[in-house]
């Protein structure tokens, strides 16, 4: 019997690990658009305790989204702002930037600073954005729309395409961007034909996906840490990114946010919230 006692608490301990790793926290932020629900991933431990850490401890309330660009995102939880902390004393996570979590909409991403001083892009400590964005097609998706645009600038400069250039500089007066951004997409090919170049971008099954459905910020993976994803409060994030704004994005009347944690069973958070955890 004395032999199988090993065996028996190795179980034992494995059942324990087991029941403790189904469970996780909630998170649960609330506005005066109403709550927000999310959970945070395993794959970036470092962040994920970081913020339940802040908001278990009360710091991140009377905190606000202090930054909000429409069809972008919402940013806030300046937590050592608001405490007054110098900012050259704020302290930073290490990136923890994992392939496949994309910038959809939803989706919780740390802050941080430019590539010019972070080089390792290191995280801010405590200020978190969640993606709003857009839908797109197909077509602007795929392609370098950066690249696109510098093209068909030099395309529309030559004197045979002078009809062209007049369509675009009326489009652009009259701040029709979108019809501007369609205009050049369909002169793709024949400027790829033209300069014998390639303006496409590559992007995964997965990315084509989700940003041509629920749409998102591109552009921005593989830059930030993605950290969360918003599991309920979608119809929050958009009155809150919809709010009118001053000088530096700031929303002229301010929403400030109060933040809890709370464990859960996975079962209990998958079947009241519809999100479905990978095994």
């Amino acid at each position: 019997m004395k032999k199988n006692l090993p065996v028996f608490l190795a179980i034992f301990m494995g059942l324990l690990v087991s029941c403790a790793s189904e469970k996780d926290y909630l998170i649960k932020i609330q506005t005066r658009h109403g709550d927000m629900y999310a959970v945070l991933f395993d794959e970036t431990p470092r962040h994920k305790n970081n913020f339940i850490e802040l908001a278990q401890s009360g710091r991140f309330d009377s905190t606000d989204f202090h930054r909000v660009i429409e069809n972008f995102m919402i940013q806030g939880g300046d937590v050592f702002g608001k405490e007054g902390l110098p900012q050259d004393a704020w302290p930073t996570v290490p990136a923890e930037i994992k392939p496949g979590f994309i910038h959809s909409k939803g989706m919780f991403a740390a802050a941080r600073q430019g590539n010019n001083i972070n080089p390792e892009r290191r995280s801010s400590g405590s200020q978190f954005y969640i993606v709003q964005g857009k839908v797109y097609t197909k077509d602007e998706l795929v392609t370098d729309m950066r690249q696109l645009s510098e093209t068909f600038l030099k395309y529309i400069q030559l004197a045979s395409n002078a009809e062209l250039k007049e369509t675009y500089s009326k489009l652009y007066d009259e701040e029709r961007f979108d019809e501007l951004n369609d205009m050049m997409l369909k002169e793709k090919a024949n400027l790829e034909k033209f300069y014998s170049i390639s303006l496409e971008k590559p992007m995964t099954a997965q990315q084509v996906e989700a940003y041509t459905t629920v749409g998102g910020t591109p552009h921005l993976d593989g830059e930030y840490t993605v950290f969360g994803k918003l599991i309920k409060g979608l119809d929050v994030l958009d009155k809150i990114a919809a709010e009118p704004t001053g000088p530096r994005d700031i929303p002229e009347e301010k929403v400030y946010m109060t933040v809890s944690v709370e464990l859960l069973p996975r079962t209990k958070i998958e079947k009241e919230f519809g999100y479905i955890y990978q095994k």
